[in-house]
């Protein structure tokens, strides 16, 4: 199928953890040449800081000094090369590896939670996509951080799908996690998520709504296709 290349639109993936956002996202903008920002790999990235810096060693911790620290350090960049926007701390491309951890998935629905940090991180995501031509995907794009956006898609699975795909990322990097504590941190992370009050995770009133639960990712691409015939063209 061809699009128009001179046409661009936002297009906006939510859904809950491990449902498959980030490969559909990545998948759809490579085929449209699109840039392409993990917002969740965003807050990971925060979380990962915040860790390094010890702030969840207390309760009492300084949100105000950690919010300069933020701005100071974390960066995000354009990599023309892959169509990819690239996360930094202090100057050092941020690794996968590092923000999926285990201890970092448990951390993150309290970072995301602060709302002086979402306001940090949606205004560099909207930055972004003031020339359009880009694929987002997190939890609050199409109803908070793009909620114009031209094309709106809610992933969601079942959480025995979503744990098991969460559980063989973990895997390759850690081969004593387990399964059923993956599972609980899931459940956990969903409830986080919904239930907070800053820009909760919810579908849009007009996102189209996609259960991948028995899907691949080439039949999730035919359905996303046929949604862009009236978008691009």
């Amino acid at each position: 199928m061809k699009y128009n290349k001179h046409k661009k639109i936002i297009l906006a993936i939510d859904g809950f953890s491990s449902s498959g956002k980030s490969t559909l996202a990545r998948a759809i903008s490579k085929k449209l040449k699109y840039k392409y920002l993990d917002t969740g790999a965003m807050y990971r990235s925060i979380a990962l800081l915040a860790i390094r810096e010890k702030v969840f060693n207390s309760d009492l911790w300084n949100v105000k000094k950690f919010i300069h620290l933020l701005k100071k350090t974390f960066q995000l960049k354009w990599n023309k090369k892959i169509n990819e926007i690239e996360l930094f701390l202090n100057k050092k491309n941020v690794k996968k590896s590092e923000i999926r951890s285990i201890e970092v998935s448990k951390k993150v629905s309290v970072i995301a939670k602060i709302p002086d940090i979402r306001e940090i991180l949606t205004s560099m995501q909207r930055n972004f996509g003031i020339e359009k031509g880009i694929v987002v995907d997190g939890r609050d794009i199409g109803t908070t951080v793009f909620p114009k956006s031209e094309l709106k898609i809610f992933l969601n699975s079942s959480i025995e799908v979503r744990s098991y795909r969460r559980y063989q990322e973990i895997k390759k990097t850690n081969d004593n996690i387990i399964y059923d504590e993956v599972k609980k941190d899931l459940i956990y992370r969903d409830i986080m998520d919904i239930d907070r009050k800053d820009s909760p995770l919810k579908k849009s009133v007009n996102a189209i709504e996609i259960d991948n639960t028995y899907l691949n990712i080439e039949k999730e691409l035919n359905i996303i296709n046929k949604l862009l015939i009236n978008k691009i063209k």
